[in-house]
């Protein structure tokens, strides 16, 4: 049981004027829902290491393909392929009942031993194994339900690599290797057929080019960047955000080797103005941070400090009587990125430092966003310690007071100085309707449906 409450709103904003009261006509079958988004997947296996976490792949993944079960709006644990889970306590196996007449896309049934197949590949230090029609599941996981909930732990029919075969809402019909993909409705999905025909979604698009095809309505659901929300009229079109799910941050390529490393890089931390960053290059959007985790997740975010303080970072840098010029890379793709790494390298100089931003795959430090991989605080703390190399946290409880020593332990290695949190924003098309965003920042359009656009 957690010792906190999570809390979770999707903030719709920026709606059509009087939109609010008006009678909503019912739900229509039918019409291809059109998407565009900034990514490029290389796969449609869930479970593929070779392809980077992203809010896009999760998306995709919890289209075509279910987990055991999903967190709600609250943390808490929902049935999706299980019914019903148990465990006789600490280090004892976990059993999942599965759902009766579960079918994949191809027509074959769901077994707990294909099930099992799937989670014993997605973990190979897992012990899964199947019983009549349940699975069971031995490991050392403190957050196994949670884990379970995670995209990569679908549940997938892998008879190849390039199109795995799901049991979710929409099945595959047409994969373009990053560049396109085409979605149909599972007339015999578990949880009822999808309104929604058909959904394309064209991939590699800049932010640009998304929001022009949504205008001249050539699109329904795109993606917007957080900075540029302010500044779009919308017209008919909604916008939707997140609450913060995705960290901005400066990462280290190696550990600090000497004190005068670690006296520089805490002088870089002291130095980093955000909320003049916030203001001027994000337009207000996000929340500065110094904390790896949002305070709305954690509930001590507030405790570290990030304001900046130019006289101890002088202070920081007085003790190293040689200052190395470190490169600081950045996505050459991504113009916030650019404009963030320059802001912090004049932020740098003003404390005595010497940063130079470049483009090129290799750096000393590199300005990297990294998405939340859950709502559970702990797997979100883990999996990012994963990501950017940090050393994981053994989690000896679920309590905040445990949760805050691991959090405060990788942030005293220096290796990655926190800048903002970040929400996911997008805007769909006023004949979008009855969509949302899950905790994890992914799309949910098993209910969507479009008014009036037969396609």
């Amino acid at each position: 049981m957690k010792l906190f409450a999570w809390r979770w709103l999707a903030i719709s904003s920026l709606l059509l004027a009087g939109a609010a009261g008006q009678p909503e006509t019912r739900p229509q079958y039918g019409g291809t829902l059109r998407i565009m988004m900034q990514a490029r997947l290389d796969s449609l296996n869930p479970a593929a290491a070779t392809q980077a976490d992203s809010f896009a792949e999760r998306s995709i993944m919890r289209m075509v393909f279910d987990t055991l079960i999903i967190l709600d709006d609250n943390g808490r644990p929902q049935p999706v392929l299980a019914t019903s889970w148990q465990s006789a306590g600490k280090s004892q196996p976990w059993r999942f009942l599965l759902r009766n007449g579960v079918r994949f896309h191809d027509g074959t049934v769901l077994t707990a031993e294909s099930a099992a197949a799937s989670l014993r590949a997605a973990n190979p230090n897992w012990e899964v194994t199947a019983d009549g029609g349940s699975v069971v599941i031995q490991c050392d996981c403190p957050n196994l339900l949670s884990e379970l909930a995670l995209p990569r732990n679908s549940i997938i029919k892998n008879d190849s690599n390039e199109r795995p075969t799901g049991t979710g809402p929409f099945r595959i019909v047409e994969w373009q290797t990053g560049a396109k993909l085409t979605l149909a409705a599972n007339e015999d999905y578990w949880g009822g057929r999808p309104f929604l025909d058909l959904i394309e979604i064209e991939m590699g698009k800049s932010f640009r080019d998304q929001f022009t095809t949504l205008e001249l309505g050539r699109a329904d659901l795109v993606e917007v960047a957080p900075e540029q929300a302010h500044r779009l009229s919308l017209g008919d079109a909604h916008l939707v955000s997140s609450l913060p799910m995705e960290l901005a941050a400066l990462v280290f390529a190696r550990d600090a080797q000497t004190d005068d490393e670690k006296s520089l890089r805490a002088a870089l931390a002291l130095s980093i103005d955000r909320g003049s960053m916030r203001s001027v290059l994000l337009q207000g959007a996000g929340q500065p941070a110094a904390s790896l985790l949002p305070n709305w997740m954690s509930g001590y975010a507030f405790v570290f400090p990030a304001e900046p303080d130019l006289s101890l970072a002088r202070r920081e840098r007085s003790q190293v009587r040689t200052i190395p010029t470190w490169t600081l890379g950045y996505d050459a793709n991504d113009s916030l990125e650019r404009l963030l790494a320059d802001r912090v390298a004049l932020n740098a100089k003003d404390a005595g430092l010497s940063l130079q931003p470049t483009s090129a795959s290799t750096a000393d430090l590199r300005l990297t966003r990294i998405p939340l991989a859950s709502a559970d605080p702990w797997i979100a703390l883990t999996e990012m310690s994963a990501t950017v190399g940090l050393p994981v946290q053994n989690i000896s409880s679920n309590s905040v007071e445990d949760l805050y020593s691991a959090e405060r332990a990788e942030l005293e290695t220096q290796k990655i100085i926190p800048l903002f949190h970040l929400p996911m924003m997008y805007a769909s098309s006023s004949a979008l309707k009855n969509w949302t965003l899950r905790p994890d920042g992914s799309w949910n359009l098993a209910d969507a449906w479009l008014e009036n656009k037969p396609r």
